[in-house]
């Protein structure tokens, strides 16, 4: 809270803004990362190269 006392004092009105962001997205976020960390991981297979047919002999 050092910060926010020193924008109050400086009059650093959009730091003390962006801090009451911050601390109100930081709920939200925490929780998100939890329910990412709950979910099983992707199995996405091993990547197969591409087989693509010969172009056609000029005659």
């Amino acid at each position: 809270m050092q910060r926010r006392t020193q924008a109050e004092a400086e009059g650093w009105i959009g730091q003390n803004e962006g801090l009451d962001l911050t601390l109100t997205l930081l709920p939200a976020k925490r929780d998100e990362r939890r329910r990412r960390a709950q979910r099983p991981p992707v199995h996405l297979g091993i990547p197969k190269p591409r087989t693509t047919p010969s172009p056609p002999e000029a005659p």
